[in-house]
């Protein structure tokens, strides 16, 4: 019991110290050293709150009042975590009394007892090469990024069962599983958020063992369609997890929930409800009013950060919602950005292979650099935003919210940055070929603009667009678009399959750019 009494006050301890030392963690990106580094912080969840059609303001404080430091995000996140418990997942119980296990080359074993009840299950592991010890990424059902270049690059693999923690095919009021063994089969939280519950005890054992075989410090997380909606919640809700890499995690994933129900073909919310009890049993009350929600995904992205991020989705599948995934992505992106951690952020839609949960080459070397950069700690190399124009979301059409600067300390400027806006189509050229508009979705230091391209009263079979960029701003990538020249006035030009357009047809491109996009001007002829 002494022990039990202790862990708050050693919790406050390390939280007061991380938000003392917080600017150099959101510098790095670093994990925290503990799960939930705001549990210290004093959240009133209230009763009620208004809905809205848009994104609630991830730097709005329950009580109204915005953030003004960096140093404030801990608490904001605390409080969006417990909006998210009490209305998403379900509530994530903190670590049990008792934690207890053992790592070895081949395994990891976990037993734990809560209030007399006590659970067991076990993960696989599988080394790589060389000496130890090894960072390591749980992959979530042995589904999801590929396991043969997460062990080349330097990280060993752990073979997470989550069915042995919450099992699917149970109805609500009869969960199963290692969880609901503690803590009850009639326990209204879902799936995902049990089954992050239960890698946070697998961590805890990997703390445990000293970093003999693993450490416990460069841990990721991957996952893809059921097993990617739950790689995006242990990364949301475990803040130990240095890389939450989840993959085509639909409805339930990183889409944001507004979103899903006017996105053609995604699976509505009341089918993912009910399909599974992933989500926690109070959701059933915003299957049909998202707006409603006092949070988004795009506030569980914002969660993760500043540690590393690399989304990746699949817009051929409609099923999937990726035209949402990529507005979440955005969204959070304003949060990484605002707290100095832009760079750690990836969201990667534009691939060819539309097949599900394939292992596709466009992800080999940013899945890699992401390891490097955030379990190895040997890479720098920048996050990137490559959307597919099938799938690209626009920021602007759903917040009515300014990203502020936020200070290193407190008491800080509340001096926002420019807002998303989508620029006046441009004047078309003789004829009406095409016309062409833009959406800047800016962030201090950086941008990624969206330029739809629609042809006139006649039939394209090419178009090239001409974009005057701000003074100091420069391209670093683009997709869906050859490109002539990175500063001041910028030519694009068609690929081969988006350069044919019926009358009155769009197609999108991107880039993404350092310094200013606000104020661009495109013409298309």
């Amino acid at each position: 019991m002494r022990a039990r009494r202790l862990r708050p006050a050693l919790i406050l301890l390390a939280a007061t110290a991380i938000g003392l030392g917080g600017v150099v963690t959101l510098a790095s990106g670093a994990a925290s050293a503990v799960e939930d580094d705001g549990a210290d912080c004093p959240v009133s969840v209230p009763a009620s709150w208004p809905a809205s059609t848009k994104f609630p303001d991830p730097f709005k404080r329950i009580d109204g009042t915005r953030i003004t430091a960096k140093s404030d995000w801990r608490c904001r996140r605390e409080e969006i975590k417990k909006l998210a418990e009490r209305t998403i997942y379900g509530t994530k119980p903190a670590k049990p009394a008792t934690v207890t296990g053992t790592v070895s080359s081949t395994g990891i074993t976990v037993n734990v007892t809560e209030n007399g009840r006590s659970a067991s299950f076990s993960a696989g592991v599988e080394l790589p090469s060389g000496n130890g010890p090894f960072p390591a990424v749980v992959v979530v059902g042995g589904f999801g990024a590929d396991t043969a270049t997460i062990k080349a690059a330097g990280a060993a693999v752990i073979t997470y069962d989550p069915l042995a923690v919450g099992k699917e095919g149970t109805p609500r009021n009869n969960k199963q599983g290692a969880f609901y063994g503690v803590y009850g089969s009639s326990s209204s939280t879902g799936l995902l958020a049990a089954w992050a519950w239960g890698v946070s005890r697998l961590i805890d054992v990997v703390e445990q063992s000293g970093g003999r075989i693993l450490k416990a410090d460069a841990l990721g997380v991957t996952g893809c369609s059921r097993y990617g909606k739950s790689a995006f919640a242990i990364g949301a809700l475990d803040q130990r997890v240095a890389l939450t890499m989840p993959i085509e995690s639909g409805t339930a994933g990183a889409p944001i929930l507004r979103g899903i129900p006017g996105e053609s073909g995604s699976q509505p919310l009341s089918n993912a409800y009910g399909e599974q009890p992933w989500f926690g049993d109070a959701f059933g009350a915003y299957t049909g009013n998202p707006a409603a929600l006092p949070v988004d995904t795009h506030e569980l992205v914002a969660m993760v950060a500043p540690r590393g991020l690399f989304l990746m989705e699949n817009p051929h599948i409609d099923w999937l919602g990726a035209r949402s995934g990529s507005v979440a992505a955005l969204g959070g992106a304003e949060v990484y950005q605002a707290l100095g951690a832009g760079e750690n952020i990836s969201y990667w839609s534009d691939v060819q292979d539309g097949t599900h949960c394939a292992s596709r080459p466009e992800w080999r070397t940013p899945l890699q650099q992401n390891i490097q950069k955030f379990l190895l700690k040997t890479g720098s190399a920048a996050g990137t935003f490559r959307i597919s124009a099938k799938k690209a979301g626009n920021l602007a059409e759903w917040r009515d919210w300014t990203t502020p600067v936020l200070t290193d300390g407190p008491g800080g400027s509340t001096t926002p940055t420019t807002p998303t806006t989508p620029t006046t189509p441009t004047t078309p050229p003789p004829g009406g070929a095409c016309t062409a508009t833009a959406s800047v979705n800016q962030w201090t230091g950086g941008f990624v603009t969206t330029v739809r391209v629609t042809a006139g009263a006649a039939a394209i079979t090419g178009w090239t667009v001409t974009a005057a960029l701000p003074a100091g701003a420069a391209i670093t990538s683009v997709w869906n678009a050859g490109r002539s020249g990175d500063t001041g006035s910028v030519r694009f030009t068609n690929v081969g399959f988006n350069g044919s357009l019926a009358p009155g047809q769009s197609t999108e491109f991107g880039y993404q750019g350092t310094g200013t996009g606000a104020g661009t001007t495109v013409t298309c002829g």
